[in-house]
């Protein structure tokens, strides 16, 4: 594997000769990528997520944001997942203990943040969102720009009220990182934005994001459950009550 590498076409050449035409099969059908599936028309070499990430560690943190650019344009998945990889490092460096507060620190959060939004159409399935937004987005809101204010969140409920499934979603996960931190104000304000919502990705995620808070805070799970287990989907309910104990979870799925 080469190391250090920081143009595209080496990423994509390099990845190209990685291709598999059995795993490519398999990748396609776990992600719906059939006429009328929601992963329609993409398209896969059939690498395996960790051989990704082995070509992200290869290349390193010092690809340009032109240079990913190119990688989130490919037709292959995989090469848009390892763009998307390449911006979660760029941020993960801006977050070490002695940089995070420096000018030069939440300067270069902002423009992966911002990049990243400019490029959320590129993150057309759920592996590609889930493994993006909280690192790069959720991040990003939790830490202060460079006048010292903290990022506006309005941008989450721009995202939540899009007609896209995937900046929906995007809406939910990224608040993964907010709610590890403790706070849960817009999980719930978007949580109940999307209980009606049709799709099964949908009602997934927000059951998901649900249980991460029942994770971080019991009583704050038991709390929204009270008021809202009546207007959820099934699906939802079993993945919000996932990690209580069974004579919870039965309660809950007798209301």
């Amino acid at each position: 594997m080469f190391s250090g590498m920081t143009d595209a076409q080496e990423i994509i050449d390099l990845m190209t000769s990685m291709r598999d035409p059995v795993q490519s099969g398999v990748l396609s059908r776990f992600f719906k990528t059939g006429y009328g599936e929601y992963g329609y028309g993409d398209k896969f070499l059939g690498i395996r997520c960790p051989q990704t990430r082995s070509v992200v560690k290869a290349a390193g943190r010092e690809i340009g944001l032109e240079e990913v650019q190119k990688l989130l344009a490919s037709e292959w998945h995989e090469i848009r997942l390892c763009g998307f990889l390449l911006l979660v490092e760029q941020m993960q460096v801006c977050l070490g203990k002695r940089v995070r507060l420096s000018l030069r620190a939440s300067s270069r959060r902002a423009e992966l943040a911002d990049f990243y939004l400019a490029h959320t159409h590129q993150a057309n399935n759920w592996d590609l969102v889930d493994m993006s937004c909280p690192k790069i987005l959720g991040n990003f809101l939790l830490n202060p720009l460079p006048d010292g204010t903290m990022p506006d969140r309005k941008i989450l409920y721009t995202l939540a009220e899009s007609d896209n499934l995937w900046d929906q979603r995007i809406a939910l996960v990224t608040n993964w990182m907010l709610i590890r931190a403790g706070q849960f104000d817009d999980i719930i304000r978007i949580a109940d934005m999307m209980l009606p919502h049709p799709h099964d990705l949908i009602r997934k995620a927000t059951g998901w994001m649900l249980r991460e808070m029942g994770s971080k805070s019991p009583e704050a799970l038991e709390e929204y459950l009270s008021l809202n287990c009546a207007k959820m989907s099934r699906t939802t309910l079993r993945y919000a009550i996932e990690k209580l104990p069974e004579p919870e979870r039965l309660r809950w799925l007798k209301m």
